[in-house]
């Protein structure tokens, strides 16, 4: 099995709008084989930055297509990278203190409430 991967493997990639598959040349293909050998598919946390960036190049020098459109149907996958949409996290305004009144003096009809 891993000599149809070494020979015609494609790389799974997850994208927000479904996976995408990443065709590879001899090298990236033993490389991966090895990053895959004992996982599936792996986040992108657990990369090391050598193979993020062999990752990213693989992405943008053969680009994404789906299965179908390859050509290849049955192309045996190496792995999967989890990859998920960004999230941008929303900056909340900071909050003001609220201002406490320090007078112990109660303010004619504010009644104290009782249990």
């Amino acid at each position: 099995m891993w000599i149809d991967k070494l020979a015609e493997g494609v790389l799974q990639v997850d994208t927000p709008i479904g996976p995408r598959f990443v065709r590879l040349n001899f090298k990236q293909r033993a490389y991966l084989l090895w990053m895959f050998r004992n996982f599936p598919s792996l986040p992108p946390q657990v990369l090391s930055q050598r193979e993020q960036r062999l990752v990213d190049r693989a992405c943008e020098e053969n680009g994404f297509a789906s299965m179908p459109g390859m050509g290849a149907a049955d192309a045996p996958v190496i792995g999967r990278i989890e990859r998920r949409a960004a999230v941008s996290e929303d900056v909340l305004p900071t909050r003001k203190p609220t201002v406490r009144s320090t007078s112990s003096v109660r303010e004619p009809g504010s009644e104290a409430a009782s249990a």
